[in-house]
């Protein structure tokens, strides 16, 4: 072929294609030999310091002896030692004191708002907006009052409420009457349902569970405070169990909650975060973590 080259003396291979390409035989720029001269140095530089080479199950450690885990390590020890302050008066303190110390408060949110998405957002909802089944924490209704005292008791010890099913102890019309006054308690806030209703919710025992105003308060206690078996408040237009209505209200009624045997019934359950027999006493979230939630909870919903 280099005998048959069209192009004689021009340095080339004699590899010629289509008439005139060709393949020539110059050296590559200086700067590029340099460059991968000095990228060779680089990779056995690297594979002297750093780890490198594969032996067995490990490989060569290098001689600065780094890893990612120590360098993790490192940037851990130092978050945990700037943090150490603000953990440290959070260990004395109840989340009321928490509440009233704003710098403490401000570090006490920021630290839970991971808390809170990596256990309770998957139930409560981004920002306790709640999912279809589980309360709203976003607004002032609480169940089981909305104290700092009682939301560390709900996420400490869990709830499980309960509510009877009347689906044999009502006649199809008494069902009827209650889910419709029900849902006139909730449209007519404030203004009460039919006397009709209220005399059957009397009679019917309701009051021993929702109270006498049917808010859920068994007893009213000073400063705001309540007694409550965790009874539904039927006076304040919110719904525990989407999408509410008389359909909603009165399959609550008929088949009621967390009832043993009735395939209809409504499941509602706050698991144990706290202490728990059934895992040998072990704790889902340390006494600190649980501290920061109830201050998370409480500030979402305008706790009192």
């Amino acid at each position: 072929m280099a005998e048959n080259n069209p192009f004689p003396g021009e340095n080339n291979t004699g590899h010629v294609w289509d008439g005139n390409l060709r393949e020539l035989k110059n050296p590559p720029p200086r700067w590029w030999m340099l460059a991968f001269w000095a990228s060779i140095a680089f990779w056995i530089g690297y594979a002297i310091l750093y780890p490198m080479w594969p032996v067995g199950q490990e490989p060569t450690q290098g001689v600065l002896g780094w890893s990612q885990m120590k360098e993790y390590q490192e940037g851990l020890d130092q978050m945990v030692a700037k943090r150490a302050r603000f953990e440290d008066q959070l260990a004395a303190m109840t989340p009321a004191q928490i509440i009233e110390d704003p710098g403490l408060k401000q570090y006490t949110l920021a630290a839970a708002k991971v808390l809170f998405g990596d256990n309770c957002r998957a139930c409560h909802g981004t920002g306790g907006a709640g999912n279809p089944g589980y309360p709203v924490l976003a607004d002032d209704d609480w169940i089981y009052g909305g104290t700092t005292v009682k939301i560390q008791e709900s996420i400490v010890g869990g709830r499980q409420p309960a509510m009877t099913a009347h689906e044999k102890t009502l006649t199809p019309a008494e069902a009827d009457t209650l889910a419709k006054w029900v849902v006139q308690m909730n449209e007519t806030v404030g203004k009460g349902g039919s006397d009709e209703g209220w005399a059957l919710y009397k009679t019917k025992g309701c009051t021993a569970c929702h109270g006498e105003k049917a808010n859920g308060h068994v007893v009213d206690l000073p400063g705001g405070d309540f007694v409550t078996v965790g009874a539904a408040n039927l006076t304040d237009g919110i719904w525990r169990f989407e999408p509410g209505g008389y359909d909603s209200a009165r399959h609550t009624i008929l088949y009621g909650v967390n009832q043993a045997g009735v395939t209809q019934t409504r499941n509602a359950v706050m698991p144990v975060w706290g202490p728990d027999p059934a895992r040998q006493g072990q704790a889902k979230l340390s006494a600190e973590e649980i501290k920061k939630l109830v201050v998370y909870v409480h500030e979402l919903g305008g706790g009192y």
